[in-house]
């Protein structure tokens, strides 16, 4: 069982990546179906429903999370073995991205969006971060 289960710490924090960023998906996909959590986001312009433009928008961050979810998992080499070359700066983009959700979340006039976004944004830039500035051989997790 230890054989299967052999991840580097860079590995593991990716897909804390992307089981986070899922949420955050889930989430997006959720506001552009209407329902209605504008509040939690947005410094809460838009409580209730989102208008139709911005649930479009919500679709966009969808794709935009996805992909970045894919940049972090190819850089941990788990996904996108041809990617391992462009992943390599690619990577530093989704740490930007998250240190700057970081930072609206935190500033950010909505409470409920505070409490829910600023944690996750804070996951999303230490796992990010890891998979930047670890190799590919360095720092094994320890086994299960």
């Amino acid at each position: 069982m230890k054989e299967l289960i052999k991840m580097t710490l860079r590995q593991i924090a990716a897909l804390l990546y992307a089981i986070i960023s899922s949420g955050a998906v889930a989430f997006q996909i959720a506001l552009a179906a209407g329902v209605p959590w504008g509040a939690f986001t947005l410094g809460g312009a838009f409580p209730g429903q989102f208008p139709p433009p911005l649930r479009i928008a919500a679709l966009i961050q969808v794709a935009l999370l996805v992909g970045m979810a894919a940049v972090v998992l190819a850089r941990a080499d788990l996904i996108l073995p041809r990617w391992s070359r462009v992943s390599r700066w690619l990577v530093w983009f989704v740490v930007a991205f998250a240190a700057l959700s970081l930072v609206l979340n935190l500033i950010t006039p909505s409470a409920g969006e505070r409490v829910i976004w600023a944690p996750t944004a804070f996951l999303l830039l230490i796992s990010s971060g890891i998979v930047a500035i670890t190799k590919p051989s360095e720092l094994p997790a320890n086994n299960v």
